[in-house]
């Protein structure tokens, strides 16, 4: 029987799994859920970017990458369910596997808040409610403690690079922007049309930037491309980002939204020092006159703009 809770981002409502499912898991944060949810067991295949546990996964068969799946590999592991993601997958390859594999489970978060249902969903098919809500109750802590800081943080303008040759950016309404979003970070450079639009170096969000960050996935940027953009930006604030922390949902979003709450913190603070700085020197400065010009001045003052004109 079909319960309406079980409704997947495509809009399916799945059947909970019979006994003994097999698993195939072509996301690579939905196969750590996986594992966090006492389901490794029943994977029978995964990405070669799906790293984590890795512990975990070496006995588990690779059948390429997210976006270069090896069909026959994957037919022949006769899988039941598989695990799929809008962005992280093509539709092609998703049409394809219908062909053979029963149940296609297509997941889409679009803000940390998203992993509730997530949990659930995954939860509620493999019969892991348990484990589900306990990540539910340890994602919840997690939003409400951003939330409580969020009020006291300063907003921040940020440029969040994905990509290098071409530079990729993220647009507001995906999974990554909406993470920032959570500690008073909004992002720069939104397409309504693109969910990661090209931009540049010497664009006007990259100026206008109050800091470039650096994701160190899906393009592994590295301290040589904090230099790179300094050649373009020179006063610009650039700094590395842990992407996986950032961009997996799933279980990983518990352990992201804090190690973000921990870097807007220490942002927080350097801006605070930084403003305390400007405040100092502006009290070492003499105290100006609070008397007009003295004689003899060709200054302008308000009263008399004028003043020492020789029109």
């Amino acid at each position: 029987m079909n319960d309406t809770s079980l409704r997947d981002a495509n809009g399916a409502v799945h059947e909970r799994a019979v006994a003994n499912p097999r698993i195939v898991s072509l996301v690579p944060s939905i196969t750590e859920l996986l594992f966090a949810l006492d389901l490794g067991e029943h994977i029978v295949g995964r990405t070669t970017f799906c790293v984590h546990p890795a512990p975990s996964l070496a006995s588990i068969p690779r059948i390429g990458g997210t976006k270069s799946l090896r069909m026959e590999r994957l037919q022949a592991l006769a899988p039941t369910h598989a695990i799929v993601n809008v962005d992280e997958n093509r539709i092609e390859d998703v049409d394809a596997m219908r062909e053979f594999i029963p149940h296609i489970i297509v997941t889409h978060p679009l803000a940390p808040e998203d992993n509730l249902g997530l949990y659930e969903l995954l939860g509620g098919i493999f019969d892991r409610a348990t484990q589900a809500e306990t990540l539910a109750v340890r994602l919840a802590g997690e939003l409400a403690l951003n939330r409580e800081l969020q009020d006291t943080l300063p907003a921040r303008n940020v440029l969040y690079m994905i990509w290098k040759e071409p530079w990729m950016t993220v647009s507001r309404s995906t999974y990554i922007s909406q993470m920032l979003a959570s500690v008073n970070w909004h992002t720069l450079g939104h397409d309504p049309q693109v969910r990661y639009p090209e931009t540049a170096l010497n664009s006007n969000e990259a100026r206008s930037a109050d800091i470039v960050l650096l994701s160190s996935e899906p393009f592994p940027f590295k301290s040589k491309h904090i230099e790179l953009v300094h050649s373009v930006l020179p006063d610009a604030d650039v700094r590395l980002i842990d992407g996986e922390l950032v961009s997996w949902y799933g279980s990983r979003a518990i352990e992201g939204l804090g190690y973000l709450r921990r870097f807007a913190k220490e942002d927080m603070r350097e801006v605070r020092a930084a403003e305390m700085h400007v405040e100092a020197n502006h009290a070492s400065l003499p105290d100006l006159p609070d008397t007009p010009d003295s004689p003899g001045s060709t200054a302008a003052s308000p009263a008399d703009p004028l003043a020492g004109s020789t029109a």
